[in-house]
């Protein structure tokens, strides 16, 4: 089937290529070749999929978009990008599409939908969903597409925007293996690692593991930072002892929560942009869920659920995950 895909691309990919404007704001830092690649579905272009589908284009691939916000979608129609009024249409018009949704719910909205994407996919399709939701909807929705002649993996990214917007994000993959090497191409585009997990549901069940022992991660850098920061330590001195020593992880020397010691992460910015508290308190949710079901303990899992729950009641819903650490300073009942 992946061959089958690749020869529909050819005969199609310059019909759309033709089309566009030979400049524009987004387009003149897309360093195209002139060889025709198929056009490529992409839905949802929030904090991740804005820069995602950026690294499409660079790559060369025409995209045929739509997000709910009209607004998401400005700057790819002024680079010349089709801009589709629906996902059904966008299946209309692509036969290999990438979905980047906030949710489980949204997920089912824009493939089951009554505008989704089964409502007008062709056979041989490859859907490949990025989301980070429930492994069962991954099941259920991969059952739906096979319905239909297509083929639906799972891939969810790990990375964070940084990672987005330099094409160096970590897929986790499921879906039928002979598939693989279709969807790699196109991952590949905007991640430096792509790495097939199994059956469909396995790219997400890897996706929650790894955002629990972020979150559980991010908590106890914050708590270290602000506790040594109460004992008179320098934020940045104590970084570095840290990051040199045994207590060294992502959350410390990457994607530091403490304001004015690293520069370039959401906490340098007001805890702005990055990865939403919300969606960490609902990837918490998934894995409290699928610990549930498979009766395994999560003591430090549940805790780190319960604080970022607390935190979205406390008004850093829309803030980055990190600002964890302001939280902490604010909480002086703690």
């Amino acid at each position: 089937m992946a061959a089958s895909l690749r020869l529909r691309g050819a005969a199609s990919g310059l019909r759309y290529w033709s089309r566009r404007p030979a400049a524009a704001s987004l387009a003149a830092v897309c360093s195209r070749s002139m060889a025709s690649k198929t056009p490529v579905g992409f839905i949802g272009l929030g904090n991740m999929g804005n820069p995602m589908a950026k690294n499409l284009m660079k790559h060369g691939y025409p995209l045929i978009i739509y997000d709910v916000f009209p607004d998401a979608c400005k700057e790819f129609k002024e680079a010349g990008e089709q801009v589709i009024s629906s996902p059904a249409d966008v299946a209309e018009k692509a036969d290999r599409i990438i979905t980047m949704l906030p949710t489980s719910i949204n997920a089912m909205e824009v493939y089951s939908g009554a505008n989704g994407i089964l409502k007008k996919v062709k056979k041989g399709s490859l859907l490949i969903d990025s989301s980070t939701i429930d492994p069962a909807v991954s099941k259920e929705l991969a059952k739906e597409v096979e319905k239909m002649g297509a083929v639906f993996m799972d891939a969810p990214v790990s990375g964070g925007v940084g990672a987005a917007q330099s094409g160096n994000l970590t897929f986790m993959v499921g879906g039928v293996e002979e598939e693989f090497a279709a969807a790699k191409e196109l991952l590949g585009c905007m991640g430096s690692s792509v790495v097939y997990c199994g059956a469909v549901g396995t790219g997400q069940a890897a996706k929650i593991c790894n955002n629990m022992l972020l979150a559980i991660s991010m908590i106890g850098t914050a708590e270290t930072m602000n506790l040594g920061i109460r004992l008179g330590l320098d934020p940045k001195l104590l970084t570095k002892i840290v990051n040199m020593s045994s207590g060294r992880c992502w959350s410390s020397d990457t994607y530091n929560p403490v304001p004015g010691v690293m520069d370039g992460v959401p906490s340098a910015n007001n805890y702005q942009g990055g990865f939403g508290t919300t969606l960490m308190a609902k990837d918490l949710g998934l894995a409290q869920d699928s610990a549930t079901s498979t009766k395994s303990p999560v003591f430090l899992g549940s805790l780190a659920h319960q604080i970022f729950r607390t935190m979205c009641a406390k008004g850093y819903a829309k803030k980055d995950f990190s600002s964890v650490f302001q939280f902490l300073r604010e909480e002086e009942s703690f």
